[in-house]
């Protein structure tokens, strides 16, 4: 098993948690969850994409430095549109598909430096994602959001 350090686990925020409103596990306007979308701005937020975790502060027996990981990127844009925040969430869906190679697959992660992509390619979830954050913005402008 890896050496973790739990001693901050309280302070460590995982880009996972952006789908407990997805899924039904909060309300997406509940102060805890309107608090984790913040917390994530502030600490996974890497040049317009969204990290999954630190991997410079958490030692989870993994190198640090991988790429914006697309899943999370959109799950966040997801959250966005529940907030009301469509324009913020179609910026970001727009930007993940422009990650997409040469025949328009996505992969895993993507780095921004480097400007190419990282991890499986091709990645399920990175699509499901993307058509299911699609079907969210254009429900919410359709309704009149």
């Amino acid at each position: 098993m890896p050496d973790c350090d739990h001693s901050s686990v309280h302070s460590i925020v995982h880009a996972s948690l952006l789908l407990a409103p997805l899924v039904g596990f909060v309300a997406h306007d509940d102060p805890r969850m309107l608090g984790t979308v913040q917390a994530i701005e502030r600490n996974l937020m890497r040049d317009g994409f969204v990290l999954r975790y630190d991997t410079e502060t958490v030692r989870d027996g993994l190198r640090s430095g991988e790429g914006a990981f697309l899943a999370c990127s959109l799950w966040y844009a997801d959250n966005l549109v529940l907030q009301a925040r469509i324009s913020e969430a179609q910026t970001m869906l727009e930007r993940v598909a422009a990650t997409a190679n040469d025949v328009g697959l996505l992969a895993e992660e993507f780095d921004t430096q480097a400007s190419k992509q990282l991890g499986n390619c091709q990645q399920a979830l990175s699509h499901i994602a993307l058509i299911d954050t699609a079907y969210r913005i254009s429900d919410r402008i359709n309704e009149g959001g």
